[in-house]
């Protein structure tokens, strides 16, 4: 009877700290508020949240009641050093029952004179999400239901987190995404352009790119690019290869150079990153494409007249992938007037019940020359349809026109 009173008890506790008005603020105010009302319910000194940041294996407090400039300092505690570290490591409840620099990091702890503390890890299933503690300046034993509630309180805090973490990860990435994606497609002489771009349904958005940009000598550059993973690193590795093989671009005439200065790049900066990159640069007469393979799947082309193909265009080893200087190749492919080329990523050829070279040779099939885009709606709904892609999908279609005379 006794432990199922403590049970009863400690429910509610946790009703008392989460509160139904808290449910309604925005997750600092939560927070907050949530760590005030904990140390009035366990009658401590100070609650603190600190968020793991996986990226750099350390602790940053994000909320605090009792010592709120653990937050406004910016403290940060590496994993597995001092209290905070040690309970991020172990995963485990940790009790101190003696507080100065031999047992914690942050100096705010002891200058403040607390002598016992209860920290506990907050968990979103098996994945870390933060430390949760508090602490009082009187001497006390924190007990079993003490840890209990705390850990009760931290899971449920942990799920809170992850869901508006998720949602945060989700707008920066759209964010990112419109700002980096061209908002509108550009006016060249002699040629016209369509362009998709949808995100995957399993996935959410990720690294898919395309861009198009012009360049010294009445030349265009043309890219599609796909940055293995998604979500917001995902995005953020793209942002910076696309900024860096536009910089590439204004020095090098190859787009075989500018794709090794940019593998070089990735395998320096960016350690771990992986992406697939078509670079070609179309040149003033716009009856040409020279074009360089990252890895990338090879562009379709359709001449007037005459079954759509894939251009033969060899692929050379993916960015970030390998060390050294692989060599890079380019292959100059010819658009006659009325020619359309289709660059596209993997997302549209590729389905788990659709191997990549049948997506390949399907959309092949589903190439026409013509207006680009029509001849990307064409595409999106043979390729697509009425099933939401599996992942990312962006798809560029270039055709050459007749370039009026007096242009």
């Amino acid at each position: 009877m006794s432990r199922s009173l403590d049970a009863h008890d400690r429910l509610q506790q946790l009703e008392t700290i989460i509160g139904t008005p808290a449910e309604h603020l925005g997750l600092p105010e939560l927070l907050a508020e949530t760590l005030r009302r904990l140390r009035d319910v366990m009658q401590v000194d100070t609650a603190t949240v600190l968020r793991y940041q996986a990226n750099g294996r350390h602790l940053v407090a994000t909320a605090a009641a009792g010592i709120e400039e653990e937050v406004h300092q910016g403290v940060r505690v590496p994993v597995g050093s001092g209290f905070a570290g040690r309970v991020a490591l172990e995963r485990a409840p940790v009790i101190l029952d003696h507080v100065d620099e031999t047992t914690v990091v942050n100096s705010l702890l002891w200058e403040r004179g607390l002598h016992s503390m209860l920290g506990v890890p907050m968990m979103a299933g098996n994945e870390l999400v933060g430390v949760l503690h508090v602490g009082s300046v009187t001497r006390r034993q924190f007990g079993e239901s003490e840890v209990a509630t705390m850990q009760l309180l931290a899971d449920r805090l942990a799920m809170v987190i992850q869901v508006e973490a998720l949602e945060e990860n989700r707008t920066a990435t759209m964010a990112l995404q419109r700002s980096l994606l061209p908002s509108s497609l550009p006016e060249v002489p002699g040629l016209a352009f369509g362009a998709r771009y949808v995100p995957g349904a399993e996935t959410g958005l990720g690294g898919d790119w395309y861009d198009l940009f012009t360049l010294p000598g009445d030349r265009l550059g043309v890219v599609m690019g796909d940055v293995s993973g998604h979500g917001l690193d995902a995005a953020v590795i793209m942002g910076r290869l696309r900024s860096a093989l536009r910089a590439y671009a204004l020095d090098c005439e190859s787009p075989a150079e500018v794709l090794a200065k940019l593998d070089r790049k990735a395998n320096h900066f960016e350690h771990g990153a992986m992406a697939t990159v078509a670079y070609g640069i179309i040149g003033p007469g716009r009856d040409s494409l020279t074009l360089s393979l990252a890895g990338h799947l090879p562009p379709v082309l359709a001449l007037p007249g005459e079954p759509a193909r894939l251009a033969d265009a060899p692929p050379d080893p993916p960015i970030g992938l390998t060390i050294g200087t692989p060599e890079r190749r380019t292959t100059v492919i010819d658009l006659p007037v009325d020619g359309v080329l289709v660059l596209y990523t993997d997302g549209l050829v590729e389905r788990r019940d659709r191997p990549v070279d049948v997506g390949m040779q399907q959309l092949a099939e589903a190439v026409r020359t013509g207006d680009p885009e029509r001849v990307c709606a064409q595409v999106m709904a043979k390729m697509i349809g009425n099933r939401p892609a599996q992942d990312d999908v962006a798809l560029l279609a270039i055709r050459r026109r007749t370039v009026p005379a007096g242009s």
